[in-house]
C-alpha cells in the first residue's frame, strides 16, 4: 500500500497569484454553495449539524496570568465543516482576533485554512486564509445583490469603510452594471482616505465618491445600504437606520448588525436569510433573546418568531429565490433585509476553488506528512 501523504502549503502571495480576488469568480462560488446548502449536501458542526463554529473567550478578569482578557473581538474560532456538491471535501478555518493588532500593522484577526479528503482525512491543503474569509463574505451580499437589488440600482451606501465593506462593495460591482456613486459613513480619516484610494484604484465603475457625516445621510437616496462597521456589545447601541431615511425600493445587506424600528421589520420590509438552518441553530445556542448576542439580523427575525410576531414563512432563504421557489424583488417599491451570517462551508467553497486552480497553476510549496505513519 501506497501510505505516503502530501499537502500544499498556500502563502497569501500563492493564494493572490491563484485567484483568491477574483470576485467575480467568487460570487458564482457563492451562488453555488447556497444551493448546495438548501439541498442540503453538507454538515456543520454541532448536534444541528448547523453551527457556526466553536469560540473560545476569554474572562473580564481573569485569574491566570498572561491570560488574555475579555475584549472587542479577542476570541480564537473554529469554524468546521463538509461540504459536498463539486467540492466534497472537509475542513476547518481556524484564527485568532484582537482589535489591538492594529496597532501593530496586522489584521484584527489572522486566519488559516485546513482541506481535507473527505474519506482519509489526510490534508490536501494548509493556505492563508484572510483573502478566503473576506473575499466570499463580500460574494454573500452579491448574490443577494443579484437577486435582490433593483435592476437600475446606481447608489450604494457601505457604513463601515474597512475590508468587510471593500469587498462587499466589489461584490455589488460584479453584479450591478448601473452602480456608479458609493456613498460612506466611517469613524475616522485613516479609514476614510484608504476606502476612498481604493475606491480610486480598484473600482473604475465607481464614479462618485461621497463622504457622509451621518448613517441617514449615508443612507437617504441609496439603492443598496450595506452595514459592515463593527457592532457595539449592546443592542441599543447598534448603528440605527430610520424607516423614513430608506429609499423606496432599497436592498439593505447587513454582514454586520444595525437597529430598526421592530414595526418596520416585522411590517414594511421583505426579510431573507442567506441560510435560514444558520439562524435555527444560533437560536438553540444562543437562547432567546438571540439578537444582541449573535449580532446578526436573521436572528432578530428568529426572535421575532420567538415572539409569535411573524410566521416562519416571512423569513425566506436566498436559495428559494435563487431557485424560484420563491418570488424575489416583486416590486420596484419593495425594501428588503438581507441577513448574511457567515457559514464555513464558504470557506471550503471559495477556498476549494483557490486550491483547484493552485493544482492546476502549479502555485503552492508540497510539504510532507509522512512516508509510513509511524503509529498505524
Amino acid at each position: 500500500m501506497d501510505t505516503k501523504i502530501k499537502f500544499l502549503y498556500l502563502s497569501e502571495p500563492d493564494m493572490i497569484r491563484a485567484g483568491v480576488k477574483n470576485m467575480d469568480q467568487c460570487v458564482a462560488a457563492m451562488e453555488d454553495l447556497l444551493l448546495t446548502l438548501n439541498r442540503g449536501d453538507y454538515m456543520m458542526a454541532g448536534v444541528n449539524h448547523n453551527s457556526h463554529g466553536a469560540q473560545v473567550s476569554f474572562p473580564d478578569n481573569p485569574q491566570f496570568e498572561d491570560m488574555p482578557k475579555n475584549a472587542d473581538d479577542r476570541r480564537f474560532m473554529a469554524m468546521p465543516a463538509y461540504l459536498g456538491g463539486k467540492y466534497k471535501m472537509a475542513g476547518m478555518k481556524w484564527y485568532g482576533s484582537n482589535v489591538e493588532n492594529k496597532a501593530k500593522g496586522l489584521p484584527r484577526s489572522i486566519l488559516m485554512m485546513m482541506l481535507n479528503d473527505k474519506d482519509t482525512g489526510a490534508p490536501l491543503a494548509l493556505m492563508s486564509a484572510n483573502l478566503v474569509s473576506c473575499y466570499r463574505t463580500g460574494a454573500i451580499p452579491g448574490v443577494g445583490a443579484k437577486y435582490l437589488a433593483r435592476k437600475d440600482a446606481a447608489t450604494v451606501a457601505i457604513v463601515g469603510p474597512g475590508v468587510m465593506g471593500k469587498t462587499s462593495l466589489l461584490a455589488f460591482l460584479s453584479v450591478c452594471p448601473k452602480l456608479d456613486t458609493v456613498k460612506i459613513k466611517g469613524r475616522g480619516a485613516r479609514s476614510l482616505n484608504a476606502f476612498q484610494e481604493f475606491v480610486k484604484t480598484d473600482c473604475p465603475q465607481i464614479k462618485n465618491i461621497i463622504v457622509c457625516d451621518s448613517i441617514e445621510d449615508a443612507v437617504k437616496d441609496s439603492d443598496i445600504v450595506c452595514v459592515t462597521s463593527t457592532a457595539p456589545v449592546k443592542e441599543i447601541d447598534f448603528p440605527y437606520i430610520a424607516e423614513e431615511w430608506v429609499k423606496k425600493g432599497a436592498l439593505i445587506c447587513l454582514p454586520s448588525a444595525a437597529r430598526f424600528d421592530d414595526d418596520f421589520l416585522i411590517h414594511r420590509c421583505k426579510k431573507v436569510v442567506d441560510n435560514y438552518k444558520l439562524y435555527e441553530a444560533w437560536a438553540e445556542e444562543f437562547p432567546y433573546p438571540s439578537y444582541e448576542l449573535v449580532q446578526i439580523i436573521g436572528s432578530k427575525f428568529t426572535d421575532f418568531l420567538h415572539e409569535g410576531r411573524i410566521s416562519r414563512d416571512e423569513i425566506v432563504d436566498i436559495a428559494d429565490i435563487i431557485n424560484g421557489k420563491h418570488p424575489g424583488r416583486e416590486n420596484d417599491d419593495e425594501v428588503i433585509v438581507y441577513s448574511v451570517g457567515g457559514m464555513p462551508v464558504e470557506d471550503i467553497a471559495w477556498g476549494g476553488t483557490v486550491y483547484r486552480n493552485a493544482l492546476k497553476e502549479g502555485i503552492g510549496v508540497e510539504l510532507p506528512l509522512w512516508d509510513i505513519p509511524d503509529m498505524a
